[in-house]
């Protein structure tokens, strides 16, 4: 049914009545073009025409004005109508649309402009330039990546020529256009967390992770999961191997210690150049092992030694009896020398390769970076988990490294799987008071006045390699640890000590219940914390009661594995047991005339000798003892800073730990060396990369970029090619290391 309905149209004065029904399309409105009428059409009804009057405040003969005019009035009117009541249809007509389309767009764009000005007036905020700055930061970085992977080889290389000059010849290649080529096999033993670690058995939270690296490479699981990384990382705390239900072993092959992580050689540059001269995969071998358990445990629960053993006599035999040269890095070093001991002992105790074993097989060890007596960081480490660049950080971003970030409680985690590792204690300081000094003595600096009781200073002075390092004045490098700047510098007969061995451990730590880490310190209770303190200071005669007394589990396991000592009777048959071997100072060197051994390390760099603690304030669950890093020097140039004495070395290893067994303990017939094998100190004074495409440098002292110095490369590519120590130039020191040396009183 249709049903009309009226549509009132106004113009000024004159009215329009039409009709047109409900259920059509809403009409068009148009002027005829040659008279004023304006028609009102529908598709129902056709067109009704109606005659205008012109209003009276437009001219007649203004068509388009007066045209303009009635079409805004009408389209108004009809908008508010169709505004009321939704079931009255609205008029359109084409060229309104069109002019009401415009009229919109025209509004769109004013909206935008009108927005952009508000967004270009907004204000600038921090939150803003940060993320621009990371945007930035992050473009460039993946720009230069895909750059570097993109290009030629030849274009970095052009670039570098181009600022540096010509790039001398990597040590490879200059030899072998000396006509050096490949002689004697090669085997290489890395040390402490180089080696890769793979996953062969986890719990539920580690799917998918079989085969895969959990330690080096590009550590992903670790950022992904890092309390599952950990939990498979970490050793069992009462057995030293792995928990129950995990099963963590080596990666073997050269890959194992090529690079530490992506794009951070170890071996690799060793090994490329041993290619350089005609070595390739079977004349070389990498006695990967699990650096996290103790030396003997390797051989327990993985066999390693024996393995080590077996590929030594396979190269040999396959080389046409030619001995091996081994190159042991870092703690790599005390474990070969404890292969050494084993491989001599008779079975089941041992290798069974009977007292001339390495006299038939080994022809030199270069050890490189040598540990040999141990290394001051492991106290810190074993102490606090701290050393300098990480009480540096601490103090910097106070509480960040003990807070709960992704579910791991840093500090606490890492100190917990720190001290699982078995095979750290073998880098505890060995030869106590002896080796590292004592309360008022060091052997790297002499006294210049005893004068305490007239209380005059009683300062030291260097007489050597560490002047180029540090001013060395007021520091006794004998105190290891010392509880405030005074109580380091005060001579030993002002230091009242309390004896914090008998005092008993009464009671927890506040609230140390609730700690989801559980650590010996746990345990101590305030008044054991502050004994500690109260001794003031501690020499490397009485840093091993102090682990033992603040760690007793922890130092229990090691003590077992491990020894600190001088032997007084290398005879006595209780160095025959295991847990000497590691160490120099209480084991005898092979019966190997013939053999040769090399120390090879950095100097020129400062590296840690002692350290000034505090008692940290009293938290939950935290590690009470702390570096106190607001403690420096007087001077600028003073071996003290941030908490830290430095001396010289490599960052990691004192020179008096490298050099001096090579230097005095061995060097001749001693009764740490009966059968007289030559031994040969070689320093590589530290040198910073000349820019920044040289990376780390091809002169570098560090302790693992020394693996990447030319000229330690070239020592050991021309002793494997079949020179000797007398052939590269015999001993070369910058350091005191021999003067030093004569300073400690030991018999020999």
């Amino acid at each position: 049914m249709q049903v009309e309905k009226k549509i009132l149209v106004t113009l000024t004065n004159t009215i329009f009545i039409t009709t047109h029904t409900s259920d059509v399309s809403p009409p068009s409105i148009r002027r005829s073009h040659n008279e004023k009428v304006w028609s009102i059409e529908s598709k129902n009804t056709g067109f009704i025409h109606v005659r205008s009057i012109t209003p009276p405040s437009i001219a007649v003969n203004d068509e388009q004005t007066s045209e303009s005019y009635f079409l805004s009035k009408t389209m108004s009117f009809l908008r508010r109508r169709n505004g009321t009541d939704s079931s009255k249809t609205r008029i359109a007509d084409p060229n309104i649309e069109k002019d009401g389309a415009a009229d919109d767009d025209k509004k769109k764009d004013q909206y935008k402009i009108q927005q952009r000005r508000n967004y270009g007036s907004k204000k600038w905020s921090c939150w803003d330039n940060c993320c621009w700055f990371i945007g930035f930061i992050c473009s460039i970085w993946w720009f230069c990546l895909f750059l570097y992977n993109t290009m030629p080889d030849s274009i970095p290389q052009f670039v570098t020529m181009a600022i540096t000059g010509p790039l001398p010849d990597p040590p490879g290649v200059k030899l072998r256009k000396e006509g050096l080529t490949a002689n004697h096999p090669v085997v290489l033993v890395p040390g402490v967390v180089t080696g890769g670690l793979e996953l062969w058995e986890g719990r539920h939270c580690a799917e998918g992770l079989l085969g895969k690296r959990l330690w080096g490479g590009s550590f992903g699981e670790f950022y992904k999961r890092p309390l599952c990384w950990l939990e498979h990382i970490s050793l069992d705390n009462d057995t030293g191997f792995d928990p129950p239900g995990i099963r963590v072993r080596p990666v073997t092959g050269l890959v194992a210690a090529d690079y530490f992580a992506t794009g951070y050689f170890v071996w690799a540059v060793v090994i490329a150049n041993l290619a350089h001269i005609g070595y390739e995969e079977k004349s070389l071998y990498m006695a990967a092992y699990d650096w996290r358990l103790s030396f003997q445990n390797t051989e327990i629960r993985d066999q390693s030694l024996t393995r080590i053993k077996s590929n030594i006599e396979l190269l040999v035999a396959t080389h046409g009896g030619k001995k091996v040269v081994v190159l042991p890095h870092s703690m790599g070093v005390q474990y070969f020398l404890h292969f050494m001991k084993w491989v001599e002992t008779p079975a089941p105790r041992g290798g069974g390769g009977g007292p001339d074993w390495c006299a038939k097989h080994i022809k030199a060890i270069m050890n490189i970076g040598a540990p040999f007596l141990g290394s001051p960081k492991s106290i810190a480490l074993h102490f606090s988990i701290e050393v300098r660049d990480i009480a540096a950080l601490r103090a910097q971003a106070p509480g960040l490294l003990d807070k709960d970030v992704l579910g791991l409680q840093t500090f606490k985690h890492l100190m917990r799987m720190f001290r699982t590792w078995d095979a750290t204690f073998s880098m505890i300081p060995k030869g106590g008071e002896t080796i590292w000094g004592g309360l008022d003595w060091s052997p790297e600096t002499e006294i210049v006045n005893n004068s305490a009781k007239k209380g005059t200073d009683n300062s030291t002075r260097n007489t050597g390699g560490n002047g180029n390092i540090c001013d060395t004045k007021g520091v006794n490098y004998g105190r290891l640890i010392s509880f405030s700047k005074d109580w380091a510098e005060t001579h030993s007969s002002k230091i009242e000590r309390v004896d914090f061995k008998h005092v008993a451990k009464g009671g927890k730590l506040t609230n140390s219940s609730n700690c989801d880490i559980w650590l010996e310190y746990h345990e101590m209770g305030n008044r054991a914390i502050k004994a500690v303190a109260d001794h003031k200071v501690y020499t490397a005669g009485s840093i091993l009661d102090l682990l033992h007394y603040v760690a007793p589990k922890l130092m229990a396991r090691g003590a077992s594995h491990f020894s600190y000592g001088i032997a007084d009777d290398l005879d006595d048959p209780k160095y025959d047991q295991y847990k000497y071997w590691s160490n120099p100072l209480e084991t005898k060197l092979p019966n190997a005339p013939d053999m040769e051994i090399y120390s090879l390390y950095g100097v020129g760099l400062p590296t840690e000798r002692g350290y000034i603690y505090k008692v940290a304030p009293p938290s939950d669950c935290s590690i009470p003892f702390q570096i106190d890093t607001s403690v420096d020097g007087d001077s600028e140039d003073s071996c003290l800073k941030g908490g830290v004495f430095s001396g010289d070395g490599d960052e990691t290893v004192p020179i008096i730990s490298a050099g001096f067994m090579c230097a005095k303990g061995w060097r001749g017939k001693t009764r740490f060396n009966p059968s007289g094998i030559r031994t040969f100190n070689r320093e590589y004074k530290h040198a910073p990369p000349a820019n920044l495409l040289e990376g780390r440098g091809t002169q570098s002292g560090s302790h693992v970029d020394l693996l990447g110095n030319f000229a330690l490369i070239e020592d050991v590519l021309r002793v494997a090619a079949g020179a000797t120590g007398e052939d590269i130039g015999g001993d070369r020191v910058y350091s005191d290391i021999f003067k030093w040396s004569e300073r400690i009183n030991i018999k020999l």
